[in-house]
């Protein structure tokens, strides 16, 4: 038996080798939870690494450390290809090894940080990470289609591997007050705005625009049944509709100051959504999730979002309203 099953096994009965419960503490301290990144072509991944890494970390965070990375990442996105180097320097000076492979890295990590900025390639890395059976956060956009994001959901069903993704603007915690706190009663009505600069082997909505209306679903929950978009060079409005009636909106912007926000309507007041806070709340929903297996979201949920965000699109195309179920049986028959 090698150290680190040695030691697992003397956490689980709680002995070693007639120890006292003294050795099981150091022992578990010795033995976080590995974590692996794919992808440092975001600033997502180093600060990730800072979060779980730093020395006197917060309790949520003790017991885990990212021990290794494989960098790539976009191959022709210049914004992100452009990143790589910088932000291996950066993991690398916080204790991490560079790998040279997926495979590699999956052979020295418990659960996984799927970082890669491309969506495009999220289908063929998040599968290698489902057949090694590792526990998996799927950072925004979840892939660079519907039909890819169904493929990886169903999957990690068929596997039994759980996973989980969204937008940490999803954590802002006056977002959080509503859903889950009552903050303003039953809400029955929401509109959300961010930033949604395009990239062109994205749909539209899919590369930035996902932070606001993660926003939005954070608000509303899912049950939206159609969705109308109006389109500018400058600005996109969708108007959704839920199966009870209820609407929500989402502007995206791509001139202008660039911030994350919204107003919530309920049945005991409105609330304007305070500024974002940074990718703490996000880190640590990821460490809880690690431990218990357990996604925080639906994954229904995430995945009528990103039927949300093809449906705008589909509405784009069409000058129409369009029913997200259009768009995922579409979706499903291209699987």
């Amino acid at each position: 038996m090698n150290r680190r099953n040695f030691i697992r096994q003397s956490l689980a009965t709680g002995t070693a080798l007639g120890m006292t419960g003294v050795f099981t503490a150091n022992a578990y301290q010795a033995a976080p939870i590995r974590i692996g990144i794919i992808g440092l072509d975001t600033s997502h991944s180093p600060a990730f690494t800072k979060i779980f890494n730093v020395e006197n970390s917060k309790p949520e965070f003790q017991g885990f450390k990212v021990v290794t990375a494989y960098p790539h990442g976009s191959k022709d996105i210049e914004s992100s290809v452009s990143r790589i180097p910088k932000y291996t320097d950066e993991v690398k000076a916080m204790g991490v090894e560079i790998a040279d492979s997926i495979q590699s890295l999956l052979k020295k990590v418990d659960v996984v940080l799927l970082e890669t900025n491309d969506g495009r390639l999220h289908k063929e890395q998040a599968l290698m990470v489902i057949e090694a059976g590792k526990p998996m956060f799927i950072d925004k956009p979840v892939a660079a289609s519907l039909t890819d994001a169904i493929a990886i959901y169903d999957a990690a069903r068929k596997k039994n591997v759980p996973i989980f993704s969204c937008s940490s603007l999803r954590y802002m915690n006056s977002a959080q007050q509503v859903r889950y706190e009552n903050k303003i009663g039953k809400v029955l009505a929401a509109d959300t705005f961010s930033p949604a600069t395009l990239e062109p082997h994205h749909p539209d909505l899919f590369w930035y625009g996902i932070h606001g209306v993660e926003i939005l679903f954070t608000l509303m929950g899912k049950g939206c049944e159609s969705v109308m978009r109006y389109n500018t060079p400058t600005t996109d409005i969708v108007i959704g509709q839920w199966s009870d009636g209820r609407v929500g909106t989402f502007r995206g912007t791509r001139e202008g100051k660039h911030e994350y926000g919204g107003i919530a309507f309920g049945t005991d007041g409105n609330l304007v959504l305070e500024r974002f806070e940074g990718y703490e709340a996000l880190a640590a929903k990821i460490a809880a999730f690690f431990k218990s297996k357990q996604s925080p979201i639906d994954d229904a949920e995430t995945l009528e979002i990103y039927a949300f965000m093809e449906a705008a699109d589909e509405s784009k195309r069409k000058g129409g309203r369009v029913k997200l179920k259009d768009v995922m049986d579409k979706a499903n028959v291209k699987k």
